[in-house]
């Protein structure tokens, strides 16, 4: 099983965790609400799961230009 983070906004690869096993706690995902967990979290078929965070160009992005969260994808 592994872990692999996309951002939610450009879709890029923010890196990977490789292990056979490690809790919600650990990654934090016990503190987000049910409806965070389900924008945010997506189980494959494989095994592995999906996080949808935001990476560090659309972050910027958002701050520079506020009226840019009512797009779900960012090209930058």
């Amino acid at each position: 099983m592994a872990i692999h983070y996309y951002c939610r906004h450009c879709g890029v690869k923010l890196g990977s965790i490789e292990q056979v096993s490690v809790h919600s706690e650990v990654l934090g995902l016990d503190k987000l609400t049910e409806q965070e967990r389900q924008d945010m979290v997506i189980y494959e078929p494989s095994g592995d799961i999906q996080i949808r965070a935001i990476c560090e160009d659309c972050q910027e992005s958002l701050e520079r230009n506020p009226d840019y969260h009512q797009y779900d994808f960012l090209i930058h």
